[in-house]
């Protein structure tokens, strides 16, 4: 093997290795936005028990609705963020979560956002 080759063979290697500590970067992000999300729902669960005795009550509701909508949001634009940065790069040595255990993730903690705002209102 020629030093040309070994050059490109190390440099080849080093751009996999940093592919693949993109992907696990990735999936942490996802799963911070997953967390911000959730906080987002615990705020709009203390607005209203912190203010839901004031009137009208329809402000407090709706002031813990935003944190509500904020949460639905942060959780479907981080699926969707995250799934375009996995299919741009190829993971090499590290096994990435699958786009099918991301999705139920997100969409059934925004189920779980839909629920919370509703019981938000019916409460």
């Amino acid at each position: 093997m020629s030093e040309d080759d070994k050059t490109t063979d190390l440099a080849r290697r080093r751009t996999q290795w940093a592919e693949d500590r993109t992907v696990l970067a990735n999936e942490r992000t996802f799963s911070s936005w997953m967390g911000t999300g959730l906080g987002c729902l615990g705020l709009a669960v203390g607005m209203q028990a912190v203010f839901g005795e004031m009137q009208p009550t329809w402000v407090a509701k709706a002031a813990a609705t935003v944190f509500v909508v904020v949460a639905i949001y942060l959780f479907l634009v981080s699926l969707h963020n995250s799934r375009k940065v996995k299919h741009r790069l190829n993971a090499h040595s590290s096994e990435p979560t699958s786009d099918r255990s991301m999705s139920l993730i997100a969409y059934l903690l925004t189920a779980g956002a839909l629920a919370t705002g509703a019981v938000l209102w019916l409460v």
